[in-house]
């Protein structure tokens, strides 16, 4: 079932004695808008969602990926996160595209 969307609350935290703001779209995934243009990021790190979701498109596997950010502190449980987010925005999206039927 899908879920109702609500625009997340805006969070600020203080992270390495600056002030990092963001709005949480779940655990590990933000969107803050001083970072990468506010495109969806890994909470704290500058590594976009949409690098990660490209390379298992590409057929690497989540450990694959998880190898190759680990510099990122990317975890398994993080990547999962960004698949199920993408996944419940295609059907939002996909349901929202097909006519009303009466």
């Amino acid at each position: 079932m899908l879920k109702q969307f609500k625009p997340p609350d805006l969070v600020v935290e203080i992270v390495g004695g600056e002030p990092y703001e963001y709005y949480p779209l779940g655990e590990y995934i933000v969107m803050s808008p001083g970072v990468c243009g506010g495109r969806p990021t890994f909470k704290y790190t500058r590594l976009e969602v949409e690098i990660v979701l490209a390379d298992l498109k590409a057929g690497y596997s989540i450990d694959d990926v998880v190898t190759d950010f680990q510099r990122s502190d990317l975890t398994k449980e993080a990547v999962q996160e960004a698949i199920d987010l993408a996944q419940e925005a295609f059907l939002v999206s996909s349901k929202s595209a097909l006519p009303a039927v009466v």
